[in-house]
């Protein structure tokens, strides 16, 4: 089996977050990394969490290179060795005007995540940032990206 196989991604763009489960049981995926990019959940964010047992406190506001990024992990691409999990945050501009005005305002980004292949476990790459904010006739709000010949498991359909 390639790594790949042994977990599955899981994008919640509403709460902001990204999860990873072991699926080696695939009658019982267990959650073994998880990482926060954003979302609606966030301390000062539109939405007051009041009961979770899946959580202690809201996560922090992702700040990247100075700039707080607004919406959250939406369509993800894994590399073709599992190793690095892209994420962008724009999901279909009319739901992003609804559900995320300020980043309609200041554009969506790019994220890279480092993949756990071996144990499991999510970690944002702080050095690697994609702000579409500053594209001419912008600020742009990417969806899906593709890198024709590149890194990434849906690029070999193209």
């Amino acid at each position: 089996r390639r790594s790949s196989d042994l977990y599955m991604y899981f994008s919640n763009w509403l709460h902001g977050d990204i999860r990873q489960y072991d699926i080696k049981d695939t009658r019982h995926p267990k959650l073994v990394g998880q990482v926060w990019l954003g979302g609606s959940i966030v301390k000062g964010g539109p939405v007051t969490v009041v009961d979770d047992p899946e959580m202690n406190s809201q996560p922090d506001p992702l700040i990247m290179k100075g700039k707080r990024v607004q919406g959250a992990p939406q369509m993800i691409q894994l590399s073709l060795d599992g190793k690095r999990l892209y994420a962008s945050t724009s999901l279909f501009s009319a739901w992003d005007k609804q559900f995320y005005p300020d980043m309609v305002k200041c554009g969506s980004v790019m994220l890279q995540i480092d993949v756990d292949t071996e144990k499991g476990g999510l970690k944002l790459n702080r050095d690697y940032f994609v702000d579409f904010g500053n594209e001419p006739d912008g600020p742009a709000l990417a969806h899906e990206i593709r890198y024709p010949g590149g890194d990434c498991t849906s690029d070999i359909w193209v």
